[in-house]
């Protein structure tokens, strides 16, 4: 029973939102969750699935959090990033 149980925490942390990504690190979106206009403006901002994301920095309270991506800065919120999943290049 433990060797399932293991099975389903490292499945679990597999999937990781941008809103988990530690400062520093780089990753790539590997989908976008919402629906309409809030996915649409997600998407207008240049995040779109493949696409790579270097976590620059966050805000002392932790909102927003400032990324790089496609070659120029932007600061997105915590509700936002948590409805984009990544994974880890580096």
């Amino acid at each position: 029973m433990q060797n399932y149980s293991l099975t389903i925490v490292k499945e679990m942390s597999i999937l990781q939102t941008l809103n988990d990504v530690a400062v520093g690190k780089n990753v790539v979106v590997k989908k976008l969750h919402g629906e309409g206009a809030l996915k649409r403006r997600i998407m207008d901002m240049g995040i779109t699935k493949g696409v790579a994301i270097h976590v620059k920095r966050v805000a002392p309270l932790g909102d927003p959090i400032e990324v790089m991506i496609r070659g120029y800065d932007l600061s997105i919120r915590k509700e936002d990033a948590k409805m984009i999943e990544v994974e880890h290049i580096d």
